[in-house]
């Protein structure tokens, strides 16, 4: 969804909102850009408050950060902080997998097979956006069979900064047959019913997963951040 479509005069702060998200994960507002209530009001056809508001909300879960009368502008990506949001993400699917797989049924087992199909698709036709929507599509399966509301909350937080990392990610495809076949494995270990050994599985795909992050690290291709 393009940033310079006018805005609807419906929910304006949350549409606000998911338009500069979803800029910020596609790098189209790059790390450590400045950006400008007014102009961003510009943009979108719209009175400053809006976008403040939305502004306000991305400080919050860490996509802009503000020093009040000097900038606002969007997070750069630093390994160190990267790799502490992974451990976090790692210990909660691992939570949500242990708590979700008594509960699972053959209904959620078949969604996170037909999610995987749709990200092993769109891996195949290099669609970043298709992979990045079935990746969370699969994850959210056992996050809802955990029915944990607390845990669904702190996730979906913490999902649009390691967002802005699988999106390079998937669109380099650094690792995607390796997601693919996690996940396959992943539902069939889950339809075991055993939670721990699903669990464990789970965290060892997130380790994979920070090695790649690593790699992309090593090769500076999170090196490219707004001037000036």
């Amino acid at each position: 969804m393009s940033l310079d479509r006018p805005v609807s005069r419906r929910l304006l702060s949350d549409e606000v909102f998911h338009r500069l998200r979803d800029s910020i994960v596609r790098g189209e507002l790059v790390p450590g850009e400045k950006v400008k209530d007014g102009e961003l009001a510009e943009r979108l056809g719209l009175s400053r408050t809006p976008v403040r508001e939305a502004l306000a909300r991305l400080a919050d879960i860490g996509l802009v950060e503000a020093k009040p009368g000097v900038y606002t502008r969007i997070t750069t990506l630093n390994r160190r902080d990267v790799e502490k949001t992974l451990a976090v993400l790692r210990s909660l699917d691992q939570l949500a997998i242990e708590t979700a797989v008594p509960a699972m049924t053959g209904q959620d087992l078949r969604r996170m097979r037909e999610a995987n199909r749709d990200f092993e698709r769109a891996v195949a036709a290099n669609d970043t956006d298709a992979a990045l929507a079935a990746d969370d599509r699969f994850h959210a399966v056992p996050i809802m069979a955990a029915d944990n509301p607390v845990l669904s909350r702190i996730v979906e937080q913490l999902h649009p900064q390691i967002h802005r990392i699988l999106y390079r990610k998937f669109s380099t495809l650094l690792g995607g047959r390796n997601t693919i076949e996690h996940h396959d494995q992943l539902v069939e270990v889950c339809a075991t019913g055993d939670a721990r050994a699903a669990a464990e599985l789970s965290g060892r795909h997130w380790s994979e997963l920070g090695g790649h992050i690593n790699k992309l690290f090593d090769t500076n291709q999170f090196a490219e951040t707004a001037a000036g």
